[in-house]
């Protein structure tokens, strides 16, 4: 039926040419169209036949929003579009798939004003329209030499992710590794979550823009293929640098680790201090991508909600994330707070720190979950000192590593009360950073690592935005950490 209903639409699309596919409500749009056209009525009623008959943007779009709310069941996952007539380059404006709402776009949530002032003092900000660049999928094929296997970056339930190049002369060719690198994401139409995911990427990321969020150029919807293009961000993700295998992949200095930790903690801040608060829902290392750099930049905005309103504490909806990063009031309740984030974040310090996955069940008995192992050990100096990963070499200051358990450890709080805000993450991140001393101190004995150190995990050199999904859409990264779906 999902098929088939996206053909449907993807013909009528063709039948009535629309120049821009944009997200729209259905129902609103409908209304507005309509006022429209009685306005039209009454002033032009000669020419109401001959516009008609002309197929003029008016009436195409009526056409198009009645045989789209024949599909009433399947509305609220598939992306319903509008268009500005006269417009010369795309833009994307979303609204809200609920009934009965007052037709304020969607993008308009997170903020009243128009002239993308800075958000915060990070530079982010949100832009009054999204920028997003309208692909052909010509374009993408060619950009990625046909979504060949040696473009592949990762792969998952919900689709696939390529390396590609984008030439923005138009003269010249593309597919030949010149132009701008980008990573195009290829989702699977036939299912309902990819398409889910797809606009929410579009939501957040065509209006969100911040340098620790990675970079939604574009987008293409063209034969029943849905693709997302980003930036490309060269070195991957955190999860590879702390859990990769082979030598292309090198252990991340104590410095790099301080850098990174601080620059996906402005990231979240920056989303949750929105004038919408956004609540990010699924933030795990390889959510956080490097550039060549190793600034942070947070991906994969699929799960993301917007926060609760100002009378409200929380967003009640269906469990959805990573097992071992989830909060755990959202996995038993589905009471999803903003400080749900911020537990996410603590368990990325505590892998950070040690270099063990959250989940790992070849670990010994009671060490399979990390969070729950290591939570009682991280107030005391001489046991922090022994789990801190063994590639550090001993090269970290001792000071501000036992800092960093103790702000993970504030974050793991089981009430989400009692968790620190991000903005209060950042602040202390950013003081250890200005106080760490240009070398650090070396222990005298190279601490030893608890718990045995297994072999054969997959090198995970070049991950992808896209999470690697597994069972049925559950993302089980590397023997830990199941997507709850």
């Amino acid at each position: 039926m999902v098929k088939q209903a996206v053909a449907l639409r993807l013909t009528f699309w063709k039948t009535f040419p629309l120049p821009l596919p944009s997200l729209f409500n259905t129902s609103d749009g409908f209304q507005e169209t309509g006022r429209r056209l009685r306005t039209q009525e009454t002033h032009k009623k000669k020419e109401r036949k001959r516009e008609t008959y002309g197929v003029s943007s008016c009436i195409r779009h009526v056409y198009c929003s009645k045989v789209f709310l024949c599909f009433n069941l399947i509305s609220s996952t598939f992306c319903v579009y509008d268009y500005t007539v006269g417009t010369s380059q795309a833009t994307i404006t979303a609204t809200t798939s609920s009934s009965g709402s007052s037709g304020v776009s969607r993008f308009s949530q997170f903020t009243a004003s128009s002239g993308g002032d800075p958000e915060n003092a990070n530079t982010g900000h949100i832009l009054p329209l999204p920028n997003l660049r309208q692909f052909t999928l010509a374009e993408l094929r060619a950009a990625t030499k046909n979504f060949r296997s040696d473009s592949l970056l990762g792969e998952g339930g919900f689709g696939k992710v390529f390396k590609g190049w984008i030439d923005d002369k138009p003269s010249s060719k593309n597919g030949n590794n010149s132009g701008t690198p980008v990573a195009v994401k290829k989702l699977n139409s036939d299912s309902v979550q990819g398409i889910q995911e797809w606009r929410a990427e579009v939501d957040f990321l065509g209006r969100l823009s911040h340098p620790n969020l990675v970079k939604l150029l574009g987008y293409s919807i063209e034969d029943q293929e849905l693709l997302l293009v980003y930036e490309y961000v060269q070195k991957g993700s955190l999860e590879n640098h702390l859990f990769g295998r082979g030598a292309m992949v090198q252990a991340l200095p104590w410095d790099i680790r301080l850098k990174i930790a601080i620059g996906a903690a402005r990231g979240l801040a920056f989303l949750h201090t929105s004038e919408k608060q956004v609540i990010y829902r699924d933030f795990k290392a390889s959510n956080i991508l490097l550039d060549g750099f190793y600034n942070a930049k947070i991906s994969d905005f699929g799960l993301a909600k917007t926060g609760p309103s100002e009378s409200k504490s929380h967003v009640t909806t269906r469990v959805m994330g990573t097992y071992g990063y989830a909060a755990p009031e959202y996995v038993s309740t589905g009471h999803l707070y903003v400080k749900s984030d911020v537990f996410g974040f603590g368990v990325v310090l505590v892998e950070m720190l040690t270099g063990l996955r959250t989940l790992d069940p070849r670990r010994p008995k009671g060490q399979e979950n990390l969070v729950d192992w290591v939570k009682p050990l991280l107030s005391n100096k001489r046991k922090l000192k022994n789990l801190m990963d063994a590639k550090l070499e001993g090269k970290y200051p001792s000071a501000a590593a036992y800092q960093i358990a103790q702000l993970a450890l504030k974050c793991l709080a089981l009430d989400p009360k009692s968790r620190p805000s991000m903005e209060e993450v950042v602040v202390t991140l950013e003081k250890l950073e200005s106080s760490r001393p240009e070398r650090a101190p070396e222990p005298k004995v190279r601490p030893a690592r608890l718990g045995p150190q297994k072999s054969g995990l997959q090198n995970l050199h070049n991950r992808s935005p896209l999470h690697q999904r597994q069972n049925g859409g559950m993302a089980i990264p590397h023997q830990g950490s199941p997507r709850m779906r």
